[in-house]
């Protein structure tokens, strides 16, 4: 049986997070969070900080480095401001981003900046 850890709505936490499993987040994270499992940020959820997950589903407000293995999803409602490197890109119409995406598919290796 899978554990889900929860960040409620009405909690903020600043720091580092580390779970094992999947993690949801309807608070506020000020820092980073690394899960093995799944990151949810529901509609009431704000992330500033880093990401770095298997797989995420964003309702909520990012202004992040989110980096996840296999699917980023976001959700009509979200706001992801940042970066983001992934595998597979999920974009619902509404949902808005901003920032730099880089779906190179082999996560294993440095990100390489664009020469000029």
């Amino acid at each position: 049986m899978s554990m889900v850890n929860l960040i409620a709505k009405g909690t903020t936490i600043k720091g580092e997070v580390q779970s094992s499993g999947d993690f949801r987040i309807d608070g506020i994270l000020n820092g980073s969070i690394k899960a093995s499992g799944k990151v949810v940020v529901g509609s009431t959820g704000k992330v500033d900080g880093e990401i770095t997950c298997q797989n995420a589903e964003i309702e909520g407000e990012l202004k992040v480095k989110i980096i996840v293995k296999e699917l980023l999803s976001l959700k009509s409602n979200s706001k992801l401001r940042g970066e983001i490197i992934t595998n597979k890109l999920s974009i619902e119409p509404g949902a808005i981003m901003t920032g730099n995406c880089n779906m190179d598919g082999d996560l294993t290796k440095p990100v390489e900046k664009p020469k000029a």
